[in-house]
């Protein structure tokens, strides 16, 4: 088995299934050991039909966002990840969670971030009439949609766009960059404040 990955989302799980089919390719050297999601949704069925453990951890069913956040740390740290995925993940996750998993949490954002943080970033980018907008990995902070960036890739607008042809565009970009930032972090190829990046070490070194 190569390094563990587990994958946080709360949709369709695109991003999810591009990383898994890597791995499944053998491009990745990788696992999905788990997915979990924070609302029933396709990219848990899409999870269980690749054999990969995939549950729900919901906001509702907790008294409190703290117990929530305290709940999806101790299931997330069961899997004994290598790196932790939020791929579409629409919930802000406490700094106690971000902490757990230091160097080894990765985001996605429809963005060339720090440009058109937040949950609107495609709307955002079409209202503003960019000409260029694109897709950013990054590893997460306390901060929301913030933190070291890893990669980015621009992807163009059209006149003629709407959030979801452009979304459409910009997730294809995603899917790439995703795989390669899950390939170079947990190779120990990516340089963050001019210190090396590897998950297997624990973060910076």
């Amino acid at each position: 088995m190569g390094s563990r990955i587990v994958i946080l989302i709360s949709g369709t799980g695109s991003g999810m299934t591009a990383v898994l089919e890597a791995c499944e390719r053998g491009d990745l050297a990788a696992d999905v050991v788990g997915v979990l999601a924070d609302r029933p949704c396709r990219g848990l069925e899409v999870a269980s039909e690749h054999g990969v453990p995939a549950a729900v951890t919901r906001l509702a069913d907790f008294s409190t966002r703290h117990e929530w956040n305290q709940a999806l740390t101790k299931k997330v740290r069961a899997y004994a990840p290598d790196l932790v995925l939020l791929a579409g993940f629409m919930r802000v996750l406490a700094p106690e969670f971000v902490d757990a998993f230091p160097g080894r949490l990765l985001n996605v954002h429809p963005s060339l971030l720090p440009a058109f943080p937040g949950a609107r970033a495609v709307r955002d980018a079409l209202e503003a009439g960019v000409k260029v907008t694109g897709t950013t990995v990054h590893l997460v902070d306390h901060e929301v949609d913030h933190g070291p960036i890893l990669f980015q890739e621009p992807v163009p607008t059209r006149p003629n766009d709407t959030e979801e042809s452009l979304h459409e565009r910009i997730k294809e970009a995603e899917h790439r960059l995703l795989v390669d930032a899950c390939r170079a972090l947990l190779g120990g190829d990516v340089v963050v404040n001019g210190r090396v990046a590897s998950v297997m070490s624990g973060g910076e070194r």
